[in-house]
């Protein structure tokens, strides 16, 4: 884990605040969530596995930072982290996702994470194999003779048998400096072009592939290994690249050498067990809503049950081994227009306990995201543009102004939060994304009328923004 889990909360909102406008609820109980994980760490083992984490439910439209503030915890927290649809999820016996599926899918992430981490450990030393593979497919070692009786190479001349050791050295001696010319030589990138033949690996098996439905995720994945072991594996075959790719393939098998696979399965359940995060959208489309028995609320309380046992604390089967998922935090949301909370089955509720509501984005909000977080929208379109010469200004009415009618659209439509900021960039935009490389060197000053000219008509006619905004 890194070390930043013994952030106090306080230093985690204000990260999460470089990236996410507004929301303090939400982001001082995500900090509280991610602390309580390093206080547990630190509390005597036998307690230690009691305390469970405090599960999350965000409550809010689309597009004011739920998914967001989930994700940055994460990377915050160096944790594995993904995120999965309520809605795609069925009961057992419809057609569908099983719902352990998110568990195997958080420990394939742990699994990446963990290998890359212990990649970069050994890149120095995998690096250093390269090169010497390399130089002997550049420079091949002179062939051995067989040895005379006092250990000397022998040259056969005529009937007579000669000792020629000396001789051997001196050769040795210039193959070593041959050598060391070409270790330079590929250490000052001279040898990139040159073409060598390395032998790869070729995945034999044909194009046979399993198709998994629901509850046989797991299943497909160990019958296509045991196909694979079946028909022979991989096998290999000589290639002839340039240095470049032949770097590339050599480093990927000396890697594949150094790394110790089964630490990394094990360091990776242990990842995915104590510091995973399951983010579970559109939780409210799986809130029952009175109609049973048919249409599409068939399994709609089916996969609540479904899931209950996996946020309850269960052990699932995957390919590296059973995971627990007793100390996995969940976090869910939902938009709840149509249902709420309480519209959860009681015990799927219980463990939630902890509950937030995001407020709409006002337009103050909406000119804060253009501009302040890390990575705005208004910084990416400046450097997107500045890759063709171009320079973007963007004027601080212009900002306002784009919030304005950001917000009037998403009152007058779907509210879809600071989603809507994209499509409006795009459409001010528009002329400028197209005829950039041909405008370089120019200055182009985004100010209030260059806003209203482009948008304004679109914003303020509902039925046309309703297909184009």
């Amino acid at each position: 884990m890194k070390s930043d889990l013994n952030l106090t909360p306080r230093e985690i909102v204000s990260e999460l605040d470089k990236y996410i406008i507004g929301q303090n609820e939400a982001k001082r109980a995500v900090a509280i969530a991610l602390r309580n994980r390093w206080r547990r760490k630190n509390v005597r083992d036998d307690l230690a596995d009691e305390i469970m984490p405090k599960n999350i439910i965000m409550i809010g439209p689309t597009g004011v930072g739920k998914t967001e503030i989930a994700r940055r915890l994460s990377r915050l927290a160096g944790a594995p982290f993904i995120k999965v649809e309520a809605s795609k999820f069925t009961e057992v016996g419809y057609v569908g996702r099983d719902v352990e599926s998110m568990v195997r899918d958080l420990v394939e992430m742990s699994m990446k994470m963990v290998e890359d981490e212990e990649r970069e450990n050994i890149r120095a030393r995998a690096e250093e194999a390269v090169e010497e593979r390399l130089l002997d497919l550049l420079v091949p070692p002179p062939p051995q003779r067989p040895a005379g009786p006092q250990g000397g190479n022998v040259t056969m001349a005529g009937p007579m048998m000669i000792l020629d050791q000396p001789r051997e050295e001196e050769a040795g001696k210039a193959s070593d400096s041959t050598r060391e010319k070409f270790r330079q030589m590929l250490k000052d990138g001279k040898l990139e072009d040159r073409s060598v033949d390395v032998e790869v690996q070729v995945r034999s098996g044909g194009m046979m592939q399993i198709f998994s439905g629901s509850g046989l995720d797991e299943m497909s994945i160990n019958i296509q290994d045991a196909i694979g072991s079946m028909m022979g594996g991989s096998k290999t075959k000589q290639r002839r690249v340039r240095v470049q790719e032949a770097r590339q393939i050599l480093l990927a098998e000396e890697e594949e050498k150094l790394i110790d696979q089964e630490k990394v399965v094990q360091e990776a359940l242990i990842r995915a067990q104590e510091a995973g995060i399951i983010f579970i959208d559109e939780i409210d489309k799986v809130a029952g809503s009175g109609s049973k028995g048919h249409g599409p609320d068939v399994s709609r309380e089916g996969v609540q049950r479904d899931i209950l046992p996996i946020v309850e604390g269960s052990t699932v089967a995957t390919k590296y081994g059973m995971v627990k998922t007793d100390h996995v935090l969940f976090i869910a949301s939902g938009a709840f227009h149509m249902s709420k909370p309480s519209d959860l089955i009681p015990e799927l509720q219980g463990r939630f306990p902890i509950r937030v509501e995001l407020s709409s984005l006002t337009r103050e909000d909406l000119a804060r995201i253009l501009t302040e977080p890390k990575n705005a929208l208004v910084t990416q379109y400046k450097a997107l543009l500045e890759t063709e010469g171009v320079e973007l200004a963007f004027k601080e009415e212009a900002v306002k102004t784009i919030a304005e009618y950001c917000e009037k659209v998403n009152e007058s439509t779907e509210n879809i939060g600071a989603r809507r900021l994209h499509t409006l960039m795009e459409k001010l935009l528009d002329e400028v994304s197209f005829n950039a490389p041909d405008m370089g060197g120019v200055k182009v000053e985004i100010d209030r009328a260059y806003v209203l000219e482009r948008i304004k008509d679109l914003a303020e006619d509902e039925d046309l923004s309703r297909y184009i905004l």
